[in-house]
This record gives structure tokens, C-alpha cells and sequence, in this order.
């Protein structure tokens, strides 16, 4: 069948809107009609790249949609199922996901080539093979993707919600829940208000933080985190350590979460110099994969038992916390339609993007026309 997608063939240059071909599903993989998809910085990394990946790609990472068609052996999902695609598949059977690590699935060692197992391109076109980020490629009206990339979610969700909760929400939030290990009375400081940054407030909101800090340069942002639970926000990380000093009397902040749009060695010591003894610095932001970004004093992290810790997709369990955040959500704890700042159609992903990196957007969603 064709499809009409968002391809980056070459970095640096403008997003292209193209029609593909795709093939229908084989052994464990499904058809899925996108219906949303959220824009996501990620994908920018690949386009300007930051992140290598294998060209030309069809971008998106963070959908939701309808199962169309299910191949050989495809237990997960069953036609006409709601699901939210999870930008790390889960196998369920690999070391990370047997101990409960879903978030570092050995399947995901192949999202920036964006192959199916057995290195199988549904997607082909004018320049042969097109891979799919993150085995998605949600910037496409239709896709094929595997079983194991796949949430089902209630029937009575609007995906237009639901897509959220595929990468930015989890992120975020997990960031805080898993990953710091936000507890009751905590102080936390949160670097960067975008997707992933919005959602932590959230995520030590819930978690029950006295205080929660947030640094952004733009005033938009700010404001959209008072709304959705900080206690405190500043432009720039120097008045934020002023505050935080003062709020836990000297001791520091018990965690910085470090989720801005290009991770920089200066965000990495401000979020470092902002915890205190034993505190932790969550590192959700991305740069180039060869880029050194972290230079912090060793004396200081061991006399002060600091941790520094990467976290992935919130260090979530895909099948089991996005429903949670989804149950949540249903429940008005947990906040989507208020960080969904914009929509677009597939043809205006250029201006969306356009829109995130001036900084306009908490969240842009796409919406699918069939």
C-alpha cells in the first residue's frame, strides 16, 4: 500500500513530505494507522545530527493509533485495537527486560538504524530502503511495526492525549519517580520546561516534593510549570541556586533532573552544584553521542556521595507504567491536555519544528489525515 511520510534524507536540510511504499506485516509485526504524533526534540537530533542515524529515515517517534492488519503469530494486539507505540520495543524475554529493565530492551539497539528484526525495511521509495525511528516512524499515515513495540490502551482514550504518554510523558516523569526517587518533602530542581521537562514537575509533584524548582529562559515555559506544580521558577540556573539554598537551608536540592534540549557541561555542573550530600543528577538531555559533557569535580562527588545517573524513557517498564500514567491521566492526577500547546498537520511538520526549537511549544502534537 502507499503512505504519505516525513522523511530527513539528508541532515541540515528541510523535512520532506513523500509518499512510500509500505509492505503488510509479517511474523510478529502489525499495520497500524497512525492517527497522532508527537514532536519531540529527539527527532530534531536526528535531522540536524546530533544523533547519527541511518538515512533517509522516516521521522517520529511518539504515535498512537488504530491496528489495521496483525501478521503470523501476533498475540499482543488484535485488529481494530487503540495502542500507544512505545519508542523502545519491549521483548519481555532479554536480560534488561526479564529483570525489569524494559526501558533498555536489547531490541532497541536498532532504533537509529530503524529496521524490523531480521534488518526487514517495510518502507521503500525513490532512494530504496527507508528506515523508521525508533522502529516507528510515526510522521507516516500508515506503518508497520513489531508486536513488541505496541501498549494497547482503553477504547474511550483520545489518542490525541494518549500519544503523549509514548516518550515525553514517561520520560519526564520517570525521570522523577524512577530514576531520582522523588520522596514526600523533597527538594527538587528540574533544568529545561519542554516535553520532558514539564513532565517531571509532574512526576515530583506527584511523588509529594516540598519543593520544586524549575529553570527555563523563557517565560512561557516558566509559567506552564507553576501551572502544573512547581514551586519556584527562575530563567537562569545562577538565581535558581540562590533559591535553592535558601529553601533547604544550606543542604541542597536531593535531585536535579537535567532535561534540556542540548545537554551542555554547563547544565551538568549547575544541576551537580545544585544537589547537596548524597543528592542525585538525573541525565535525561541529549548531545552528540560523542560529545563530552560531563567534567565535574571527583573529590567532590565522593566527599559529598553525590550520583550522577543516566536515565532512558524514565527508566519505565513500558507495559506495565504506561498504563499507570495513562490511569493517571483518566483520573485528573496527571495532566495531558494542558502541555499539548499546538497541533499540525503532516504537511506542517517543518513549522512545528520550526516552533519547538523557538521554544513556542511545550508540546506539538501531528494529526493524521487519512
Amino acid at each position: 500500500m502507499k503512505t504519505i511520510a516525513a522523511v530527513v534524507y539528508e541532515t541540515g536540510k528541510p523535512i520532506e513530505i513523500e509518499e512510500l511504499d509500505l509492505d503488510g506485516p509479517q511474523a510478529g509485526e502489525v499495520l497500524i494507522r497512525y492517527t497522532h504524533a508527537g514532536l519531540c526534540h529527539s527527532d530534531v537530533h536526528i535531522a540536524h545530527g546530533d544523533l547519527e542515524a541511518r538515512l533517509p529515515m522516516v521521522l517520529g517517534h511518539e504515535g498512537a493509533g488504530v491496528i489495521e492488519e496483525v501478521g503470523p503469530g501476533v498475540t499482543r494486539v488484535k485488529v481494530g485495537d487503540h495502542v500507544v507505540c512505545s519508542f523502545i520495543p519491549n521483548c519481555g524475554t532479554c536480560r534488561y527486560c526479564a529483570s525489569g529493565q524494559q526501558s533498555i530492551c536489547d531490541m532497541g539497539a536498532t532504533i537509529l538504524e530503524g529496521y524490523l528484526p531480521g534488518e526487514r525495511f517495510p518502507i521503500s521509495g525513490p532512494r530504496g530502503q527507508y528506515g523508521a525511528m525508533c522502529m516507528l516512524g510515526t510522521f507516516s499515515q500508515y506503518g508497520v511495526i513489531h508486536q513488541n513495540s505496541c501498549i494497547k490502551v482503553d477504547d474511550d482514550l483520545p489518542l490525541e492525549k494518549a500519544v503523549l504518554v509514548g516518550c515525553g510523558v514517561p520520560t519526564g516523569w520517570g525521570a522523577a519517580v524512577n530514576t531520582a526517587n522523588v520522596k514526600a518533602g523533597d527538594t527538587v530542581a528540574v533544568y529545561g520546561i519542554g516535553g520532558i521537562g514539564i513532565n517531571a514537575v509532574q512526576g515530583a509533584r506527584l511523588s509529594g516534593a516540598k519543593n520544586i524548582v524549575a529553570i527555563d529562559p523563557l517565560e512561557n515555559k516558566r509559567e506552564k510549570a507553576m501551572e502544573l506544580g512547581a514551586t519556584h521558577a527562575f530563567a537562569s540556573a545562577e538565581e535558581a541556586q540562590d533559591k535553592i539554598v535558601e529553601l533547604t537551608r544550606g543542604q541542597g536540592a536531593d535531585s536535579a533532573i537535567l532535561t534540556p534540549g542540548i545537554l551542555t557541561s554547563e547544565i551538568v555542573a549547575s544541576g551537580f552544584n545544585a544537589i547537596g550530600k548524597g543528592g542525585t543528577v538525573v541525565v535525561t538531555g541529549l548531545n552528540k553521542l560523542g560529545e563530552q559533557t560531563i567534567e565535574l569535580p571527583g573529590s567532590i562527588l565522593t566527599l559529598f556521595r553525590k550520583t550522577i545517573k543516566g536515565s532512558l524513557f524514565g527508566d519505565c517498564n513500558p507495559t506495565v507504567d504506561i498504563p499507570k500514567i495513562l490511569g493517571l491521566y483518566q483520573s485528573g492526577d496527571l495532566k495531558l491536555d494542558e502541555i499539548i500547546t499546538r497541533t499540525y498537520r503532516l504537511d506542517q511538520v517543518n513549522e512545528g519544528y520550526d516552533d519547538l526549537l523557538a521554544g513556542k511549544n511545550v508540546r506539538g502534537v501531528v494529526v493524521h489525515e487519512h
